[in-house]
Order: structure tokens, then C-alpha cells, then sequence
């Protein structure tokens, strides 16, 4: 075939006549449709529905321009209703041959994508269509990788640099690679959707490994099950998968929450984070209104004493020591100090009492210290994300309780976005001292989207700041229905595996141009290791068989084994002294 990533042999694909060429390849031709619901093909009498899939790309050529498209729905035909009535006797073979593909046809539908012309390489959306009765051929490998581009660091026609990730192949192309562009990922928030246990982890993994190796951003990754950092559990926990720190040691830093269970599982992390009390505010609190079943009221009433009781508000409330001012300390004391302590911030006794019960386990959290002179975890992690490395924090036991996870997330995401937000301001028309971009993953990022609050977390205003101050998310979710329409309409690129629930569908095609024709498609994806990918990073959506995660894969990212380094430290041992010899002579 000839390769369509040189422009002379792109130009003469392009130039050629169609019914002439790949006619092994040719499956039908147009016969109807539009630019908004897409393009009916008449299978051609040789060719077998059972061969084809939805999801498969096909070219059109026509008026010097090749579209491409995708199969989304594949139909029975016929051309008088009464076929389907009083069907013929097929077990006559001059019967079958004479209907099968003349009265009795296979019908496509088929989603145009994007264009190319011969003026114009650069992949662009479809305007137009092409006419009646073109032909419609399956895409050939070539094609498939000249739209979107080859593995590694390339550049445009204007010099800009982009970095091409390999993502996974299309279906039915072994040899194809489908690459993301890493800048636009990252340029905007981006989204891994699927259900339990198709391998969202996997996927995201491959995708941060790939930011990572590039260092197109550096990440802050909420760890909650533990699967990022020195190690993981590969499908069905049968064995272990290496973590980022171990294929990048000098780019990614392990943060903890729960040293104890880092060392049992070796993980070996550099730093524990711990959240002081006293800079505790009831903004990092709010979030958890949902877990905890907190009322307007008890909301209201954290707002109140922080006002009143100034930064040891929390400690304050949750210590006791204020019972002293109002009572004794006998177990009966409780009730009087709660009911004084009401009075004076002008509270109800009953509201206080509530509250304090809820946030009882919370501050039973040993991370949560009021001891004074503690290291700064925000700083440190700034620090860090500043020199340009990544940081995972693990959750060890924590990261089974999803209060846990919605605090610590939200108070660090909290901080460390307003220092982006001063750092970008100071930096203003200087683009060598604006803060590094910053990626920051969130699983059960419903919890932190959902409608009823998003508009008021840090998360919701991340998303839709788009990359305005440097920061965006990645999105690790298995309900999209739970994530705020405003936010979902924000996600820039979005991978999805298999989803089952309908409404989850549908929210992961809100705003999506042609969405509705692609519902069919990730519906009949496999329920592992493939996805549909969409949006910002791809030229045009995707279903690929993702990449594995391999001792490939870990080679490609630049690590090896000590084995394989005790080699190379021999081979250039032996090398040099080979060469003093040589000297020598």
C-alpha cells in the first residue's frame, strides 16, 4: 500500500480513481443521507454483514477530498416489503445468488468524521458530504495513522511541538498505532469513564506514564486504593504491575496518609502527609455534607464558630476544652456546656450536638494533629510539583472510606490551586515563570461533582477554568450521570470503556457533536480493555484495544531490571577497556 504519511503518495490517493483502486476494499456505496444524521451505504452484493463491526473507520473519495467515517449501525435491507413477508426459497442456489445482495442487501450507517483535501492535510471536520453513490471503501492502515500521527515528539506546520502518545491500535489493525496529543490532554480536563472492572486504573496509569515520560505536566494523583504508586494489582489481582515510581524514580515522589501500611506494602514513600486542625476551615468540611447527612444548619453553624472562635475553631469545638468555661468536666457537663456554648454563638443546642457526633470520626483521624510545629504538606508538595515531579499520595486504610478521601483531596486541591492561582498572576506576560501545568486525578470524582455542590468546590471551578491558571483534572470515574452536566460539557477528552447503565451513557455523549450515533458503539464495546476515545486529544473518536501494560510497555517508558542493567554495566565495562587497549597499542 502506499504510505499516506509521505504527501506525494497522500496527494495520488487522492487523485485516483476510486471504482479502480482497492477494490478488494470497496464495501458499498452512498445512497442517502445527510451531514447531522449521517450516510446510508448499500453493501455491494459480495461483501458479508457478519465481516463487519460497528466502530470500523471507511474513506470516501470524492471531488479530491477524502472523508472518513465510522460504521455506527449495520441493517438488513430489501428492496419491495414483501421480502420480508413471504421470504424466497433460498435453498435454491440460483435463487440465493440472484436475491442475496440484489433484492436482500446489507445496509451501513456511517458517521462522516472529519476530511482531507488535496490543498489541505491537516484533518479537519466535514462540512459537506460526498454524493450519491460514492464509493465507500474500509480505511486502510496507512490512512488511519496519517490522521493522527505518529508515535513521539512532532511538529506542525508552524514549528509548535506536540508529543504523540500510543494509546492502543484500532480494532482489526494489529500494525496501527492510535496516538494522543499530550498537550491538548492535558490542556484541558480530561475524563476515564467505565464500569467496575474494566480497567479504568490500567488505562489511566498508561495515560499519566505518558504525561510523565513527556513531561509535558507534572501530576498530583489521589491515590485511593493504592494502584499508582510503587505498585499495583494487575485484572483479577492475580499478580503485581509496577507503579509510576518505579518506572520513573526521579520524576514521581510517594506521599502517605498511612506510613504503617505503606511499609507493609513496601512502597517505600518519601514524605506523610498530615492535616493540621487549626487550618482546618469549614469550606474543606462542606464537602462532606452529603457523607456525613450534615444540615443546612450544621453547615451554617461551622461558618459561625469559625467566625467567632477564629483558626482553633475545630479544635476548640471538638477538644472539650471549652467545657471548663462553661461547666465541669463530669460526663453531665456536656449537655450544659453544649447548651451554653449555643447560647453564646447564638446557635441551637440540638444543631451543635449534631455536628459534633458527625465529625467525631473525622477528628479520631491520626493524620488530622494538633501538634504545633508539623512540616507544611502543602508546601512540600508544591515544592515538589514545582521541581517538576510528580506526586502520588497513598490512602492505605483510609482509602476504603470515601470521607477520608473527599477531605484530604479537598483541603490539598484547596491550597495548592490558590498558590497556582498567585503564581499565574505574578507571572503575568512572563510564560518562562508561570507554574508548571499540573494535572490532579480524582477517582470517584461524582462525589466531588456532583450537581448539588460543584458549583462550589474547587473541582467544579478547576473544570471550569479550563487551564486557565495551569491546573486541570483527570477524571477517574464509573457513574458520568453523577457528574454535573456543566462539568461533563467542560471535559475536553473523554476514554470511556464499557457502561451498561443508560444514563451513564448518555452523559458521557452530553455536548458531543454526532454523540447519539456513537451510543451504539460504545455500547457493544468489550467489557475489558477497549474504549471509545473522544474529543480534544483525537482528531476524531476512536475505538481502540488499549496498550498493555506490560515489561513491554515498562522498557518503552525507559525502565529495566537490574538484570538487564548489570548487562549494560558489563558491555560498557568491557567496551571502555577494550578501548584502553586499543590506546594502548
Amino acid at each position: 500500500m502506499d504510505d499516506l504519511t509521505h504527501p506525494d503518495a497522500f496527494l495520488a490517493s487522492l487523485r485516483a480513481e476510486a471504482d479502480g483502486e482497492d477494490a478488494g476494499a470497496r464495501l458499498g456505496r452512498v445512497v442517502a443521507g445527510s451531514l447531522s444524521s449521517g450516510l446510508e451505504v448499500r453493501l455491494d452484493h459480495d461483501r458479508r454483514l457478519e465481516d463487519l463491526a460497528v466502530g470500523r473507520y471507511v474513506v470516501m473519495k470524492a471531488g479530491g477530498r477524502l472523508f472518513f467515517g465510522m460504521i455506527t449501525d449495520i441493517a438488513l435491507d430489501s428492496t419491495h416489503p414483501a421480502f420480508e413477508k413471504t421470504p424466497p426459497d433460498l435453498d435454491n442456489p440460483f435463487l440465493r445468488q440472484v436475491y442475496l445482495g440484489t433484492s436482500a442487501f446489507g445496509r451501513l450507517h456511517v458517521s462522516p468524521l472529519l476530511e482531507l483535501d488535496e490543498h489541505d492535510r491537516t484533518p479537519r471536520p466535514v462540512k459537506t458530504i460526498p454524493g450519491h453513490y460514492t464509493p465507500v471503501m474500509t480505511a486502510s492502515p496507512e490512512e488511519v495513522a496519517y490522521v493522527f500521527g505518529a508515535e513521539g515528539v512532532q511538529r506542525d506546520a508552524a514549528g509548535k511541538t506536540a508529543h504523540y502518545f500510543h494509546i492502543g491500535r484500532p480494532l482489526e489493525m494489529e500494525d496501527v498505532k492510535i496516538t494522543l496529543n499530550l498537550e491538548r490532554l492535558v490542556e484541558r480536563s480530561s475524563a476515564v469513564f467505565g464500569k467496575s472492572g474494566t480497567g479504568k486504573t490500567f488505562l489511566s496509569r498508561l495515560l499519566l506514564a505518558g504525561v510523565i515520560q513527556s513531561d509535558v505536566a507534572v501530576n498530583l494523583i489521589f491515590d485511593m486504593h493504592n494502584e499508582y504508586g510503587w505498585a499495583g494489582t494487575s485484572e483479577g489481582a492475580t499478580r503485581q504491575v509496577k507503579g509510576l515510581k518505579q518506572l520513573f524514580p526521579g520524576r514521581v515522589v510517594i506521599f502517605t496518609l498511612d506510613p504503617e501500611s505503606s511499609r507493609r506494602r513496601q512502597s517505600n514513600p518519601d514524605e506523610v502527609v498530615t492535616l493540621p486542625a487549626e487550618r482546618i476551615e469549614p469550606e474543606d468540611l462542606e464537602m462532606l455534607a452529603g457523607v456525613l447527612d450534615l444540615h443546612e444548619a450544621q453547615v451554617g453553624a461551622m461558618y459561625v464558630m469559625r467566625r467567632r472562635l477564629g483558626p482553633g475553631w475545630l479544635s476548640d469545638f471538638m477538644n472539650d476544652d471549652w467545657v471548663d468555661a462553661y461547666g465541669s468536666q463530669d460526663p453531665e457537663a456536656l449537655a450544659t456546656g453544649l447548651k451554653a456554648l449555643a447560647e453564646d454563638l447564638g446557635l441551637h443546642q440540638s444543631t451543635l450536638a449534631a455536628l459534633r457526633r458527625k465529625l467525631d470520626r473525622y477528628w479520631r483521624y491520626e493524620f488530622i494533629t494538633t501538634r504545633s510545629g508539623e512540616r507544611d504538606s502543602v508546601a512540600l508538595i508544591l515544592e515538589y510539583l514545582q521541581a517538576g515531579r510528580s506526586v502520588v499520595l497513598e490512602f492505605g486504610r483510609y482509602g476504603n472510606d470515601l470521607g477520608a478521601y473527599l477531605l484530604v483531596a479537598n483541603f490539598l486541591t484547596r491550597r495548592i490551586h490558590q498558590r497556582y492561582v498567585e503564581m499565574k498572576e505574578r507571572a503575568f506576560g512572563r510564560s518562562s515563570d508561570e507554574p508548571k501545568p499540573l494535572v490532579v486525578t480524582i477517582e470517584e470524582a461524582h462525589k466531588f461533582l456532583d450537581p448539588q455542590i460543584a458549583r462550589h468546590t474547587i473541582f467544579g471551578t478547576i473544570a471550569r477554568e479550563l487551564r486557565k491558571y495551569n491546573v486541570t483534572l483527570l477524571i477517574v470515574d464509573q457513574r458520568p450521570s453523577g457528574i454535573d452536566p456543566e462539568v461533563m460539557s467542560q471535559v475536553g477528552t473523554r476514554i470511556t470503556l464499557a457502561l451498561d447503565n443508560e444514563e451513564d451513557i448518555r452523559a458521557v455523549f452530553m455536548g458531543v457533536s454526532g454523540g447519539q450515533a456513537l451510543r451504539e458503539v460504545l455500547a457493544r464495546l468489550d467489557s475489558k480493555e477497549q474504549a471509545l476515545i473522544l474529543g480534544h486529544a483525537v482528531p476524531m473518536p476512536v475505538v481502540v484495544q488499549t496498550r498493555a501494560y506490560d515489561t513491554e510497555f515498562y522498557r518503552q517508558m525507559g525502565y529495566a531490571e537490574e538484570e538487564e542493567l548489570e548487562a549494560r554495566f558489563q558491555q560498557n565495562q568491557a567496551l571502555m577497556r577494550g578501548r584502553q587497549r586499543h590506546r594502548l597499542t
